[in-house]
């Protein structure tokens, strides 16, 4: 058996900046995060697309308007700082016709409300911007929408903590034991206070300590297309989102190296690892994640079943292609290129009410901290979810901070 005085479940980018939040403000604390894999970023944290959101989509009475603004400013800066991959290209939404109008107007307004600095442009503006984008009537134009290497970052992260954190990889959580203990394929570990900030299965080891029974998780698969042709764009470009669920449609994203790419999809997957095949099938996650998508899909709920049939028609490449084709005036479909590799998309389920959870999800338990939903952008708000996760933390222990 190890002691420590933290013990934080999962090494993406959130639960590394728990991490290092909770060493600066208090580096005599003992803290321990564990891995089950046996290198650090290797799921939704090293799979994303990379963007630094700036924080428009959002509701202004969220957790996401609240922490996206600032979580940009501060992993930007972070990135500057310790010469990090950083392509600050800046992004526009643009409208495929006038219903979508409103929708822009929309999210000026949610922009404005959340303090981002956020432009509403015409047509002649869009093409001084970005020639190549296609709208109708206006578009939104946001310079501080960036990108980065996600996984970058985070090993950057957890380099930086070496000697600080003792970080167990190839370390499994198990099961609670007791109120201050779990097991893990390796050991024993007992703490005063643990985070769950496991991503996928982060749901799973909430409930063994009694907490968040009503949700569970659902795996959405992330699929993005590379074209091979970087003079096509220069900013990343995005359709205007249905503001009624949490994706955000197929899109043109430049990467750090000027690189471009189509995608996301949002299929459903039939497992909680499901990127590629049958790899990492298991059984009992196949039955349960298939009950909750048939009851969706029966219900409908929040429209389920068209965005099942839209998304799965996206593994048609020439359909998946034309999704993205209209935001450009000019391109060349057989540029594109191999599918990138996928990533999954942990998005939380209220299966009392059987809908998609829209923001992040933090519930605390005696002496856990329990971080359930933290989809995108929380790779952008890492930083300053982290300080609300701390103040937490802090308050539950009863810890004063230096």
């Amino acid at each position: 058996m190890i002691t420590t005085d933290i013990l934080i479940v999962g090494s993406g980018i959130i639960g590394l900046s728990i991490a290092r939040e909770i060493y600066n403000r208090h580096p005599d604390l003992k803290i321990t995060l564990i891995e089950k894999e046996a290198a650090v970023a290797c799921h939704a944290s090293g799979r994303n697309s990379g963007v630094l959101h700036a924080g428009f989509y959002y509701s202004p009475d969220s957790l996401k308007s609240r922490f996206t603004v600032e979580g940009n400013e501060l992993l930007t800066n972070y990135c500057l700082k310790n010469n990090l991959s950083i392509n600050r290209c800046g992004k526009v939404v643009v409208a495929k016709d006038e219903s979508e109008v409103e929708g822009i107007l929309e999210l000026k307004r949610r922009g404005d409300r959340n303090g981002v600095d956020l432009e509403l442009i015409d047509e002649k503006r869009l093409e001084e911007l970005e020639p190549n984008a296609k709208t109708f009537n206006k578009a939104l134009y946001s310079p501080t929408t960036s990108v980065v290497n996600p996984k970058e970052i985070v090993e950057h992260i957890a380099d930086s903590l070496k000697e600080k954190v003792n970080i167990l990889l190839n370390e499994k959580f198990i099961k609670r034991d007791d109120t201050s203990t779990i097991s893990t394929n390796r050991r024993k570990i007992k703490f005063k206070h643990l985070i769950n900030s496991a991503g996928l299965y982060a749901d799973k080891i909430a409930h063994q300590f009694g907490i968040g029974q009503k949700y569970t998780l659902i795996p959405f698969k992330g699929l993005y297309m590379e074209y091979k042709d970087s003079s096509l764009i220069h900013k990343h470009i995005y359709p205007v989102p249905n503001l009624k669920n949490p994706f955000l449609g197929v899109h043109f994203t430049i990467t750090v190296s000027g690189k471009i790419k189509i995608g996301p999809t949002a299929i459903p997957a039939f497992w909680r690892e499901n990127y590629e095949g049958i790899s990492n099938f298991n059984l009992s996650e196949f039955l349960e994640v298939l009950f909750y998508e048939s009851k969706l899909f029966f219900s409908n709920a929040f429209n389920f079943r068209s965005l099942t049939f839209e998304e799965f028609k996206k593994y048609y490449r020439n359909y998946f292609i034309h999704q993205a084709t209209h935001l450009v005036k000019k391109i060349d479909t057989n540029k594109f290129g191999n599918y990138l590799a996928p990533g999954i998309r942990a998005q939380l389920l209220d299966t009392k009410e059987m809908k998609l959870v829209m923001d992040f999800v933090v519930e605390l338990g005696e002496n856990s901290t329990h971080i359930l939903n933290a989809v995108s952008p929380a790779f952008t708000s890492a930083f300053s979810f982290s300080q609300f996760i701390v103040d937490e933390v802090e308050e539950k222990m009863e810890l004063k901070t230096r």
